[in-house]
């Protein structure tokens, strides 16, 4: 699922890019795969075709990691597991709260794959008091009101915002002014946060229309010459349009 950066990112220590740190979690599923089937090394070329990149780009990432390789051997499988997950904060216990509870707020409730990858649902939250109590996915729902607290008594830095979009920026003004500094936002909208506190916007919306762009480039290019060729045709991408690295950059809602 693709997220993009609401705004400038918050100053890496280490000095790795920003695509770098993006591709990471792709080289982390990929070796995470690899070590459930034992297999002890890998290749860069393997690697990176399992990961969805070209190799020179990935012995690239993993040089801002210090690992380089064996030639003629690869890569250690579970020293890069280990490697990477210590490199994005994954071997150590990240509680999270799950703010709106509705349909999707529940669905990541759900969720198995947080524990599994050093995230712990903390809590969840909702504005609705017929809700207060319920059990989601084992865990009571709590009100909003008792945000602030329980952000402080379970030293939350993490928040998920999965409400509606009229109510978002009022739930992320709330989380920041309570102490968490990165926010996961679903809400269809754009929240606006202070220096230091990083955003991920998950948009599932925006998504389908990249795919709805690309299939009806398809059927442009699959039609013979005419009117329909013409308007679906696409001029070839110029180099200004894209990110570090040659990445294309998310696209966001105005």
């Amino acid at each position: 699922m693709a997220t993009g950066r609401t705004h400038r990112p918050a100053t890496r220590s280490r000095g790795i890019p920003e695509a770098t740190v993006a591709r990471l979690p792709l080289y982390l599923r990929a070796l995470t795969a690899l070590s459930e089937r034992s297999v002890p090394t890998v290749s860069s070329e393997e690697l990176a075709a399992a990961a969805g990149v070209n190799s020179a780009k990935l012995r690239k990432d993993f040089s801002y990691l210090g690992s380089y390789g064996t030639r003629g051997v690869g890569y250690d499988v579970e020293y890069l597991v280990y490697q990477i997950s210590r490199e994005l904060g994954l071997t150590q216990d990240w509680p999270v709260v799950i703010v709106g509870i509705g349909n999707l707020g529940a669905a990541l409730a759900n969720y198995g794959g947080f524990a599994s990858r050093g995230f712990r649902v903390a809590a969840l939250i909702d504005a609705d008091p017929g809700l207060t109590g319920k059990p989601v996915a084992g865990i009571p729902v709590q009100h909003t009101d008792d945000l602030e607290k329980i952000i402080k008594d379970d030293r939350v830095s993490i928040g998920v915002i999965a409400t509606p979009a009229g109510a978002a920026q009022q739930v992320c003004d709330r989380l920041v002014a309570a102490g968490v500094t990165s926010i996961l936002n679903f809400a269809p909208t754009v929240l606006s946060v202070p220096d230091g506190v990083d955003v991920r916007k998950v948009d599932l919306s925006i998504e389908l229309q990249i795919l709805a762009f690309h299939e009806q480039r398809k059927s442009g290019e699959e039609s013979p010459a005419g009117d329909g060729g013409k308007a679906a045709a696409v001029t070839p991408r110029d180099d200004a349009d894209q990110g570090p690295d040659g990445d294309v950059p998310a696209v966001m809602p105005a």
